[in-house]
């Protein structure tokens, strides 16, 4: 028999009952029940219920054992005494009566549980990683998480991609975050970054004949963290071909997404045709560009209904033409005290309030005496067949029971405007409308927190399914405001729709790229684009952006002397590994999806970086600090 185990924790079935086993793992769970001692025995595979009774020779040590000591059970195989079956376990139905025992790990005393999942501060889990990763959840996770990588790979290779490796220190790039930096011993004063992903050499092996690239691949931004954010370093499905189309690279990728979200939907269902959303049109309709398409809400311009109205507040912004008002419809939100609610949650989000209109049966200008009394006059005029004041009061009833408008914005704008409002949103009795007014460019991203707030609040969010979506035709580029100048808005070696006659002869801010990223569930889960392949536009884009050509040169020689012979049109993307399996294992926080995470101050507790290096260190790479004062 092998030194440590005949089988693992989750190999012993029914079919096993009268055999001898020999097991090693972890003693999960400890029950004393009337002198007889039950052990839930845990590997990585499972876990097997032993038992052991004051008879035997192994029982005084057996008294010894404690949570999470690694040891080695020998003994029989034995069906579990009837009623006592678990049919959560698959070996639930037998388990071992211990005839030896050998400790082959004492555990100290525990500064968190391994044995359920319950909650515990995150500066003790991830200090202790290595215990809370035993738990069954994250366990599970992450081996979800491989699962998942392997399937990607699957349907890539299928696909026709191959699979590259490319380098870890490389050059600094302005690609929108900052570098980890790596400085060079036998180049004083010199510097590697780590790659904020792989761009520039996978463009490059488009330059040297592949076709069809993809890897697994480590990628590093100094980034503030955030929960769907790691600090420092994440992974992502990259991928680059060449000789295609914006929608070659949809028609090969739409089809690896959805399958991997299959694979591990657990019967939840994944959009078979993904929309196509233009960027400007998900920040109009959604108050975002990576938006979730299982709320329903889909907000609208209703300027035309407060041009000229009685609200001065709206009526006055609009006659700037930049000025909107859009209107987030509220399915079941028409209730005073649900629209107060949201007016106070604006306010603390550090709006001066959210504008709403509620409607209900008869609003406030028909009571219900008076839908009575009409309905009296009704009788009056049937018994006397008088038409003319038949048709008056039915109209007159129909108006009553239509829903009207309520609250301060209905009584400005009077009956009218507010029915047309209802109207164009499709709303009916019961029902409410939210509206942000302004410069849509600064009111878009708290119009899009009241949207999902909104859908959360109403419980109008199918959570049980995926809805995956292209954004497409992003900006080129964007104003920086700190800066006083025009920026790349997504990634700058994509090519300007138009080509060079855009770069030449459009106002910059309105030029489109040839960008896209995938959305799911809220979440930006993927990002890409088609390449500049032709230097005179790369120059020229780099220019508007503030590069000169010698900048471009240096900065880019590598990939720009390759465009100089001979580049094939290429494009790509790449897919963020962390974020879809977050997804997938159905959390919302990307540690618990990460073997050995940082913490929120990108600090690894765990291993104690990052940390102090020693003189010696520092003088090898001449390097002399400059710490802040305190």
């Amino acid at each position: 028999m092998h030194r440590y185990r005949s089988h693992t924790c989750a190999d012993l079935r029914e079919s096993d009952i009268g055999k001898e086993a020999r097991l090693s793992g972890w003693c999960h769970r400890i029950r004393d029940h009337g002198g007889v001692l039950f052990i839930d025995l845990r590997d990585h595979y499972g876990m097997t219920q032993c038992v052991i009774d004051p008879d035997s020779k192994a029982f005084k040590l057996a008294e010894t054992l404690r949570s999470e000591w690694v040891v080695k059970f020998d003994g029989k195989v034995r069906k579990r005494p009837e009623g006592t079956d678990n049919p959560e376990l698959p070996t639930g139905k037998i388990e071992v009566f211990i005839a030896d025992i050998e400790v082959l790990g004492e555990a100290a005393e525990l500064p968190m549980p391994v044995f359920g999942d319950q909650e515990y501060p995150e500066e003790i889990r991830l200090k202790y990683r290595f215990l809370d990763l035993r738990r069954e959840t994250l366990h599970q996770n992450i081996m979800t998480r491989g699962r998942i990588i392997d399937s990607m790979r699957k349907r890539m290779k299928d696909a026709g991609f191959f699979e590259f490796q490319t380098p870890i220190l490389t050059a600094s790039s302005p690609e929108g975050a900052r570098d980890f930096l790596v400085p060079s011993r036998i180049h004083p004063g010199k510097f590697y970054a780590l790659p904020q992903a792989p761009q520039q050499y996978k463009q490059l092996l488009m330059m040297s004949g592949f076709d069809r690239y993809f890897q697994i691949a480590p990628c590093f931004r100094d980034e503030d963290p955030r929960a769907d954010r790691l600090p420092g370093e994440f992974y992502q499905l990259d991928l680059e071909m060449s000789f295609v189309t914006q929608d070659d690279v949809f028609a090969a990728m739409e089809p690896v997404i959805t399958g991997v979200f299959e694979d591990f939907a657990n019967g939840k269902p994944v959009t078979k045709k993904w929309p196509r959303i233009p960027f400007a049109e998900s920040l109009r309709k959604y108050g975002t560009d990576k938006p979730d398409l299982r709320n329903p809400l889909v907000m609208q311009d209703v300027s035309e209904h407060f041009r000229g109205s009685g609200f001065k507040v709206f009526a006055r912004m609009l006659e700037d033409a930049t000025n909107q008002v859009w209107a987030i419809p509220a399915p079941g939100g028409g209730s005073r005290a649900f629209c107060d609610r949201m007016n106070s949650w604006a306010q603390g989000e550090g709006q001066p309030g959210l504008g709403y209109i509620m409607w209900r049966e008869g609003g406030e200008a028909t009571t219900e005496l008076d839908q009575i009394n009409l309905a009296k006059d009704l009788v009056g005029a049937l018994e006397r067949k008088d038409q003319k004041e038949i048709q008056r009061l039915e109209a007159a009833i129909a108006k009553a029971r239509e829903p009207q408008g309520a609250g301060p914005l209905a009584n400005n704008i009077g009956p009218e405007r507010t029915a047309a409002i209802r109207a164009q949103l499709g709303l009916k009795d019961g029902d409410a409308a939210f509206f942000v007014a302004g410069d849509p460019s600064k009111f878009w991203k708290f119009a899009g927190l009241a949207r999902t707030m909104l859908g959360e609040e109403l419980k109008l969010i199918d959570k049980d399914r995926f809805e995956l979506a292209w954004i497409v035709d992003f900006p080129m580029y964007e104003y920086n405001e700190e800066d006083k100048k025009v920026d790349f808005s997504h990634n700058p070696f994509s090519m300007p729709q138009g080509g060079m006659d855009a770069l030449e002869k459009q106002d910059p801010l309105t030029i489109k790229a040839f960008q896209y990223d995938i959305a799911c569930n809220g979440y930006e889960i993927a990002s890409g684009g088609i390449r500049n392949h032709k230097p005179a536009a790369m120059v020229k884009a780099f220019e508007i952006a503030g590069y000169g050509e010698k900048e471009v040169v240096d900065r880019f020689g590598g990939m720009y002397r390759a465009f100089q012979y001979g580049a094939p049109p290429h494009g790509g993307m790449a897919a963020g590994v962390d974020r879809i399996v977050m997804l997938l294992c159905g959390t919302t926080n990307l540690r618990e999806i990460s073997l050995f995470p940082m913490n929120q101050r990108a600090e690894d507790l765990l291993m104690g970086a990052p940390s102090e290096v020693s003189v010696k260190q520092l003088r090898e790479l001449h390097i002399r600090l400059n710490l802040p004062q305190n």
